[in-house]
């Protein structure tokens, strides 16, 4: 315990600040400390723990990318469109059609990076825009709501009834995230290409020297985090059940700022998934007690923009000075 704690001081500051919130807000608001709400929690953070563990393989990389919350979005449409031609189909169907549309868009993002040599944040801002005008000029804005069943039949995987006779439950939405963190943990961390990435984040130009391929490294990153939002915009439209065309529009911002707060560096070759997901939880908790006291949902946008700030302000290595034991961290990982 006392190792993890040296290796990993973002993600026990992380904790810490977790542990404090949530004890403020069990005094603040009976409603917190409950199973309803823990299981609540659970399954409106799955999405943006997605989204997040995908961002966070491109932010290893060097890169950074806004555009994969339209991406979902497209998504959506594009296997709601898909699903409705072939007369219904079924998860398999789905999740694999939702993979490929995501990874063909993180791959423009990732092609036109290479091939213009310009800034990741600038190209995505540009596919955020070029992507979410598509999927408005072509939907005019209309949402579908006649979904097949087997995407709107809600999957439960555990509930339990409460003394007040209401049902509190886990639902499909945790079990894709459970399975997309643990695939991402185990890609960065118990794979070459996952230590390439860091290296190639952390020392492009001497990744270059040792070898590595540089183009295959960017495709991989994008099209993981184009992977990822294909099935978060699926796991989205099950849990919503219904496909709106900008349902996803905002969520970058809320997303980025959780992955760089759980020590994911802007300029690349660090981050967990630990503290990414951490991170998430983290925004994801302030947010749910914020509405549990009745506070407008425009303040948390405002702590959202302070995260950002704060976390790009104080870097990993800044942040680790303050803690005791910053002496002997010795892992990115």
């Amino acid at each position: 315990m006392a190792k993890f704690f040296r290796t990993h001081a973002t993600e026990t500051a992380l904790l810490v600040v977790i542990a404090m919130i949530s004890l403020i807000l069990s005094f603040a608001t009976d409603r917190y400390f409950t199973i309803g709400n823990a299981f609540d929690l659970l399954n409106t953070s799955s999405v943006n723990i997605i989204f997040a563990v995908g961002l966070l393989v491109v932010l290893i990389a060097g890169g950074i990318d806004i555009s994969f919350a339209v991406a979902a979005s497209v998504v959506q449409y594009g296997v709601a469109l898909f699903i409705g031609w072939i007369g219904g189909g079924n998860w398999a169907i789905g999740l694999v059609v939702a993979g490929c549309i995501g990874v063909a868009l993180g791959s423009i993002n990732a092609g036109l990076i290479q091939m213009l040599g310009i800034p990741s944040i600038v190209v995505t801002i540009s596919t955020f825009n070029i992507f979410f005008g598509f999927l408005m000029f072509f939907t005019k804005g209309v949402s579908i709501y006649d979904l097949p069943d087997w995407l709107t039949t809600r999957v439960v995987l555990y509930e339990r009834q409460m003394a007040d006779g209401s049902w509190v439950e886990i639902s499909l939405p945790v079990l894709v995230m459970v399975l997309c963190v643990a695939a991402t943990w185990a890609l960065i961390t118990r794979t070459t290409v996952g230590r390439q990435l860091y290296a190639f984040g952390d020392n492009p130009e001497g990744a270059r020297r040792f070898g590595i391929n540089i183009a295959f490294m960017r495709f991989l990153a994008f099209g993981w985090l184009g992977l990822m939002a294909g099935i978060a915009g699926l796991v989205q439209a099950h849990y919503a059940q219904e496909v709106v065309p900008n349902a996803l529009y905002g969520r970058e911002l809320d997303v980025l700022a959780a992955v760089v707060l759980g020590g994911a560096r802007l300029g690349g070759g660090k981050g967990t998934v630990l503290g990414c997901v951490l991170g998430v939880m983290l925004t994801q908790i302030t947010q749910n007690g914020l509405n549990l006291m009745g506070v407008s949902p425009f303040a948390f946008k405002m702590i959202v923009g302070a995260i950002i700030l704060v976390a790009i302000t104080l870097s990993s290595s800044q942040i680790e000075r303050l803690l005791p034991f910053r002496r002997h961290q010795g892992t990115t990982r």
